[in-house]
């Protein structure tokens, strides 16, 4: 498998206007995006798709992160496209993470038949998402986005629409004062989302990664203008990865769901249903730190 790493560090410096750091930040996005393109044809290499998929939610969290200055209305069309795409890609990366951690989690641990053809029928739902993959690759709709929306980014279209006096003296601005509202507004963001919650509910506890990587994203982009990023990235990477792998076992459920509608192998089945219970103890053990880990990030130091 092809392990080249697709992050290198989003070229924002304390020189940019926000209007210029914009442009920068989905230039690199974009680029990380189409540079995988071929990968995420098969799942010989299954980080194709993932990365695919993680560049058009950082192009989408890039236009959330810029709405007081681009305005959802302005950047609307381009989110919308972005959701499309990663929205293709989504059924693959998911059916990957299951082959290849869900199930390759319990192999040789549940003493039960049906596992094998369990994997077998994954695997034939995973060859007709990545033909939805390569379908979109090869889409007219695909290849007008490939060529409109670096001319978008490229001549900061949004700079012709119209916008408020207010936006466009936000898009004049040094990006470094922006990049520090915007991260503390993130922040918070996640602490409300967190305040309250029910541990137990997977929907609240989804939601609260979102937020969350909501906010390592624009961290990301911001973190060679704000000294100090670079530890609170990890630090919040410890949470998200916690919240990430909850999420997988939700995921799993709903994928198991699908992937049985027809199906009448009572082993199959039950051994599915054994999967399910595997992985929800896992979780509830990896709940049992969820707390302190939160604790931890909550008294972090922001260094914005």
């Amino acid at each position: 498998m092809n392990k080249r790493k697709s992050k290198t560090p989003v070229p924002v410096h304390a020189g940019l206007t926000v209007s210029e750091a914009l442009a920068e930040i989905l230039c690199h996005d974009f680029r990380a995006m189409l540079s995988w393109e071929d990968q995420a044809r098969t799942w010989d290499d299954t980080e194709g798709v993932h990365q695919m998929r993680v560049s058009s939610r950082r192009m989408r969290a890039a236009l959330s992160a810029f709405r007081t200055a681009v305005p959802k209305t302005v950047s609307r069309p381009w989110s919308e496209e972005l959701r499309w795409i990663a929205n293709q890609l989504g059924p693959a990366r998911d059916l990957d993470v299951f082959i290849d951690e869900g199930l390759a989690a319990v192999r040789n641990r549940l003493p039960l038949t049906g596992g094998e053809r369990l994997a077998a029928l994954a695997e034939r739902h995973r060859a007709a998402a990545y033909e939805r993959v390569r379908t979109m690759l090869d889409s007219e709709r695909y290849l007008a986005f490939k060529l409109d929306f670096p001319d978008w980014f490229g001549h900061a279209a949004w700079n012709r629409t119209e916008l408020s006096r207010r936006e466009r003296q936000t898009l004049e601005r040094p990006i470094v004062q922006y990049a520090r509202k915007r991260l503390d507004r993130l922040m918070r963001h996640v602490l409300e989302a967190g305040l309250g919650m029910d541990r137990s509910d997977p929907e609240q506890m989804h939601l609260l990664r979102i937020e969350c990587k909501k906010l390592r994203y624009a961290a990301e982009f911001f973190a060679p203008i704000v000294p100090g990023l670079d530890d609170f990235i990890s630090r919040l990477k410890g949470l998200q990865d916690l919240l990430g792998v909850l999420n997988d076992v939700a995921v799993m459920s709903d994928l198991l769901t699908e992937l049985l509608a027809d199906e009448s192998d009572v082993e199959v089945i039950r051994y599915s249903g054994a999967l399910i219970g595997w992985r929800t103890h896992q979780a509830y053990d990896l709940l049992k730190g969820f707390e302190e880990r939160w604790r931890e990030f909550r008294r972090v130091e922001r260094p914005w």
